[in-house]
């Protein structure tokens, strides 16, 4: 991609570049055309004009999102799932971004496969057709319970 966008005099940003890797998923191919497309609309590869002519959920927002959660602050977490979803993001565009996101979080091993497993069940039911905004929210609060803090009680 360096190469490509120093023999044609495109202007970047590190953020530009990382945006491009993250929505190609290794696909070369689709790093160029995302590039070329998103220099034909916007002249400047940075994140946030990569992610609009992707029409991808920011990964920074939903990490931002997941943090809420494993923070145990639902209301957070879900102020953030309803801008998503009302900015028109598919829900299957979103959970598979929340997915990639999970995967390299910086979170205790135990916590990051437990919220995949509870993506996996959320994106088995979306594909089954209930894609509604509140299956998201009840992935949201599932992913909360995993690190709901311990009370005297439990």
């Amino acid at each position: 991609l360096l190469e490509v966008c120093n023999s044609e005099d495109v202007p970047r940003t590190d953020d530009g570049l990382e945006a491009l890797v993250f929505t190609a998923q290794g696909d070369m191919r689709q790093a160029i055309n995302n590039l070329q497309s998103t220099h034909s609309g916007f002249g400047l590869i940075n994140s946030e004009n990569v992610f609009k002519v992707c029409d991808e959920p920011h990964p920074l927002l939903v990490k931002k999102m997941l943090q809420h959660c494993v923070d145990y602050q639902l209301e957070e977490a879900y102020q953030i799932m309803s801008h998503l979803w009302h900015l028109g993001y598919a829900p299957v565009d979103i959970i598979t971004n929340v997915f990639r996101v999970v995967k390299t979080m910086t979170v205790a091993e135990y916590i990051r496969l437990e919220f995949i497993k509870q993506i996996g069940h959320t994106h088995l039911r979306i594909t089954e057709g209930v894609d509604s905004l509140l299956q998201m929210t009840g992935l949201l609060a599932r992913l909360c319970q995993v690190t709901q803090p311990k009370t005297a009680a439990s």
